[in-house]
């Protein structure tokens, strides 16, 4: 298939350029879920920002972190509004200036100033490495903040003889509707989306603590079921630490992000030969014969089944468990005769009287 994610379901949670992600994972053929796990926004009031700008004019930084685009931008632009532009800018030019990422040396660039270094990981933990390693005994470091405050970044480089500015530039708050939120963890929960994707850090935090009391099912589908891909490695901490796998490409771009989700998905496919025909899983579909099927859950989650032991006649009693709750042997049969429409192959499935269902492998 020219469509390399077709038959795949795949959540989105990120707000800002959620539909920029959204539209490339659609061109590839995936159906997209678009959950906002947080939302980012500007400090209604400037107090902070504008105490910390000022602090910047009286003692001027040595060294200047600077962890986003959006935020360094969002910097100058408040500046340009109270007429400190220029004298931010000329303190900041004889900074020596650290850029997080690819994002923070544009906006950087893009103001007229001077990077010098850059961490290839675009973690945290490298910047304050390199740092301790250069030496900050004595010295200011102004550290635009990355939506939230990041005290181990701050302690760390005050315990080396640092004076650390924070810098709060936007905060993080959650989702204006949460509703889509946990319509997503419920369809991680039941294994009906193939993958997640993450954008930053607080949204895969947020994510799990939208999940409450549902957020070790979340876990288990994210160890077991559901891929978590991440634009980079620094929006993979908070999932690795709870032990879920992830994947996520070594450039942090939302490109490369799509290209690890093509490359990795299909390899998760079963393909199997039943009466006659050649199928393989898909997500919420099924190809047969190289015809893309889509189904809905229920017969989907029948044939899943039925696919673990190809010929192995499973009971009513055992597909009833693998649909959703409140379901009797009658929505049993209603999901088999779905199954049999949705492939357009009546001999794939076969009834064994008294006995149950099998895939006909004969």
């Amino acid at each position: 298939m020219r469509e390399e994610l077709a038959g795949f379901t795949i959540g989105v949670t990120a707000d800002r350029r959620r539909d920029e992600l959204a539209a490339l994972l659609e061109r590839r053929g995936a159906r997209v879920v678009l959950a906002p796990a947080l939302r980012i926004v500007p400090l209604s009031d400037d107090t902070e920002l504008r105490e910390a700008t000022r602090a910047c004019l009286d003692q001027p930084p040595d060294i200047l972190m600077a962890n986003t685009g959006i935020g360094m931008r969002g910097w100058l632009e408040a500046a340009e509004g109270w007429g400190l532009a220029e004298p931010l800018r000329s303190v900041l030019a004889s900074s020596y200036v650290v850029a997080r990422g690819p994002k923070a040396r544009g906006a950087i660039r893009a103001a007229g100033l001077h990077d010098q270094w850059s961490p290839a990981s675009e973690s945290c933990d490298e910047v304050v490495d390199h740092l301790r390693r250069r030496g900050v005994a004595g010295q200011v470091i102004a550290m635009q903040l990355h939506g939230e405050r990041q005290p181990e970044c701050t302690l760390a480089l005050e315990a080396a003889g640092a004076t650390v500015i924070e810098v709060p530039v936007y905060r993080w708050a959650p989702p204006s509707d949460p509703a889509p939120l946990h319509r997503l963890i419920d369809l991680i929960a039941g294994r009906l989306v193939d993958a997640v994707t993450f954008t930053s850090a607080p949204a895969a935090e947020a994510l799990l603590r939208a999940a409450g009391d549902r957020t070790d099912a979340l876990l288990t589908a994210f160890r077991n079921d559901v891929l978590a891909s991440c634009v980079g490695a620094v929006t993979a901490e908070p999932l690795l630490r709870r032990g879920v796998p992830v994947s996520a490409p070594s450039r942090a771009r939302l490109g490369a992000l799509v290209r690890t989700i093509v490359d990795e998905l299909p390899r998760r496919t079963v393909t199997f030969k039943a009466g006659g025909h050649l199928l393989t899983l898909r997500g919420h579909a099924a190809v047969i014969d190289g015809e893309l099927r889509p189904l809905a859950p229920a017969p989907m989650a029948v044939l899943r089944a039925l696919a673990q032991s190809p010929g192995r006649v499973l009971s009513r009693t055992a597909l009833l468990r693998t649909l959703p709750r409140g379901a009797d042997e009658h929505a049993v049969e209603m999901a088999v005769a779905r199954l049999r429409a949705g492939l357009r192959a009546p001999r794939v499935v076969q009834t064994v009287v008294k006995r149950g269902y099998r895939l006909r492998v004969d």
